[in-house]
């Protein structure tokens, strides 16, 4: 399993490669959505993305409706890593393709039992 990492904050990109390495998940990173879009254009394959909401150069609600609009890795899952908690910034969210949201700041088990809700199953709590 593959997951790109989209954040603009070098300690979040690094957090997130530590949790999910411990869950035997290869990780690319990128800074902003601009950036992610050019990795996803490399047809590398992904599972998931990761993907903080406020960057520059590219939010990640930009991010996530351009990658939808042109269909790059439909069957990728994306998942919003955000402070933002207004009901009607999720719904634009969900409307314009994004899978699950994951509020910051969170925890391992908050993490885990969103990547279940996505589909991962495989995924068990360590020393399991």
């Amino acid at each position: 399993m593959r997951a790109l990492i989209v954040d603009d904050s070098s300690f979040i990109r690094e957090y997130l490669r530590h949790l999910l390495d411990r869950m035997g998940i290869a990780c690319e990173e990128a800074v902003d959505g601009s950036d992610a879009l050019a990795v996803l254009t490399d047809e590398k394959e992904f599972d998931l993305m990761l993907l903080d909401v406020n960057m520059p150069v590219m939010n990640g609600l930009e991010c996530v409706k351009a990658l939808r609009e042109v269909k790059l890795h439909p069957e990728m899952k994306v998942m919003m890593v955000t402070t933002e908690a207004d009901n009607s910034f999720i719904s634009m969210a969900l409307n314009n393709g994004a899978d699950e949201f994951l509020m910051k700041p969170f925890t391992p088990e908050s993490l885990r039992e969103k990547m279940m809700l996505l589909g991962f199953c495989r995924l068990t709590p360590e020393g399991s």
